[in-house]
């Protein structure tokens, strides 16, 4: 088959590499599972409809039991997904959300001096 699940796969497998930072694992199974959370509720519906189809693609008699019409629908939402993502944009964002937390916590800090303080008769 020119165009088989498991060569789908692959290409689903190196875009999650390049687009989500997810290298651990050595195929899409594995890249899913680590992948978790990151990825929505129907993403990850979708990879799953791709990984039992890959189970089954293995087997001569069971790969005709293969939903082709589902799994490429699957393959184009997630390729259409991961293909949106801008890697600099998500790096950003955690930046600043770190450097959010940053300053909640020095303004906390500073406002639990300042309230000891006070509280202590010193200000």
């Amino acid at each position: 088959m020119e165009n088989s699940v498991t060569q789908k796969s692959e290409h689903l497998a190196t875009l999650m590499a390049d687009r989500l930072g997810i290298h651990a694992g050595t195929g899409f199974e594995a890249k899913l599972a680590k992948a978790g959370r990151a990825l929505p509720r129907w993403a990850r519906r979708d990879g799953a409809v791709i990984v039992r189809a890959m189970a089954l693609e293995t087997h001569p008699k069971l790969s005709l039991r293969i939903d082709h019409k589902g799994v490429d629908r699957a393959v184009r939402n997630l390729t259409q997904h991961f293909e949106a993502i801008d890697p600099f944009k998500r790096r950003m964002g955690r930046f600043l959300d770190f450097l959010a937390l940053l300053a909640l916590i020095a303004v906390v800090i500073f406002g639990t001096s300042v309230a000891i303080l006070v509280w202590r008769g010193l200000l």
